[in-house]
């Protein structure tokens, strides 16, 4: 207690010293809080916007249907599936799908297209399918008064096709049953852009794709939304489980190649932190030391009275563990402010940043205990380690040496 009362006095009778420490390590601390912002948000925010496009974070198939998809390898209950899924309070929303590859025709040219059968209300819940719509209207399962299902198609079909909303759709393909499928659709929606993964895709009702492929009811997939994003990998062990009959796999495996890219770049990431925070480091280093160095004449007084060395050390270390605390509440009044902005308005980039294939328009951060608490350990790790050649140096200075310097 008595070291206490000393090292607090000696911070506010050395205010100017103390004042520039503190200031030393809060600008450190806030760099580095601004620094770990960016990084997770960046990283997060392409993970979210990937899984939120298309793929959920938990997939259902049948067999190997992910590595080798083939018509006939289907989920051949998937109301009873939906049952299970919805009763489970992990699980935020689920949707069901079927894909098919297919040959679409308009009256003078045609393109090979992927048909993507989904169910119009869940998907919406589930994806950004209803938010990609960039004119016309999202799907219903319900027919036109001329009996027949709207559809929405890529961009990229539009224009090959010379097609736009209102126009017939013809589709071809192959059944389930090995039958030849074929049928027209009204186009009710185009979806996305020139550069969309979605360009070549025509969705359809999902009754009205089980109908063209003859497929009864039965399903190809199912993804499904977590509660919580960072358990994919632990729900779908669990699930897994559950449904031994079925093939459950996280999206980290259902994008691999997404996810391993992300990966490369956060370690590049990662390596750029650790280079600010040692620019931080000898910040640090270099006002504590200055600050023992300055204090010399002191510590030989302290010495010359009876001090002990250890005495000296714990008294160096306390000080220096306050005014790293002090810098932490100083750098959050500045860090907060700044990081809520990046979190909830960001820069947008004047060329779009391509993540495996997707790509992000606005540089955004994001606030978690983990971006503020990470820069205050690395903050005390390295004062704490700086504390020791300056402690031992000022413990084994002779007293006639120390009265002597200047």
């Amino acid at each position: 207690m008595l070291l206490l009362k000393l090292a607090i006095r000696n911070i506010f009778r050395q205010r100017r010293r103390s004042l520039l420490t503190a200031l030393s390590m809060s600008g450190g601390y806030v760099l580095c809080a601004i620094s770990f912002s960016v990084s997770e948000g960046s990283y997060n925010n392409a993970i979210r916007f990937f899984t939120l496009d298309h793929t959920g974070h938990v997939q259902i198939h049948k067999g190997n249907y992910l590595r080798r998809p083939k018509l006939h390898k289907t989920i051949d209950d998937p109301a009873a599936l939906s049952e299970t899924l919805d009763n489970n309070d992990n699980i935020e929303h689920h949707t069901l799908r079927v894909f098919a590859p297919a040959l679409a025709y308009s009256d003078t040219d045609n393109t090979q297209v992927n048909v993507i059968g989904v169910d119009p209300t869940r998907e919406k819940r589930t994806s950004r399918l209803a938010k990609k719509v960039t004119s016309g209207n999202y799907i219903s399962d319900k027919v036109n008064p001329d009996s027949y299902y709207s559809a929405m198609i890529g961009t990229g079909i539009a224009t090959s096709l010379n097609i736009s909303i209102g126009d017939e759709l013809i589709l071809i393909s192959q059944g389930a049953d090995g039958s030849v499928a074929n049928d027209i659709y009204i186009v009710g929606a185009i979806v996305g852009n020139k550069d969309s993964l979605d360009k070549s895709s025509v969705f359809l009702p999902l009754d009205a794709a089980q109908e063209f492929l003859s497929m009864q009811g039965k399903i190809h997939e199912v993804a499904i939304l977590l509660k919580d994003e960072s358990k994919s990998r632990e729900f779908a062990a669990s699930l897994q489980k559950q449904l031994p009959e079925l093939s459950i796999d996280p999206w980290q495996i259902v994008e691999e190649t997404f996810y391993m890219t992300m990966q490369a770049d956060q370690q590049g990431m990662q390596a750029m932190l650790f280079i600010i925070i040692f620019i931080v480091f000898i910040g640090v280093l270099n006002t504590i030391l200055m600050s023992v160095l300055e204090r010399t004449r002191e510590f030989g007084v302290l010495k010359a009275i009876g001090t002990r060395p250890k005495t000296i050390v714990s008294l160096i270390t306390l000080e220096t563990a306050l005014l790293s605390m002090m810098s932490f509440f100083v750098g959050l009044v500045f860090a907060i402010p700044i990081i809520a902005w990046f979190a909830f308005v960001g820069i947008e980039l004047p060329e779009p940043v391509d993540f495996g294939g997707v790509q992000l328009r606005f540089f955004t951060g994001e606030i978690s205990t983990y971006v503020f608490a990470t820069p205050l350990a690395w903050i005390m790790f390295f004062a704490l380690l700086v504390c020791i050649p300056a402690g031992i140096r000022a413990g084994r200075i002779l007293p006639t040496q120390a009265m002597g310097s200047h």
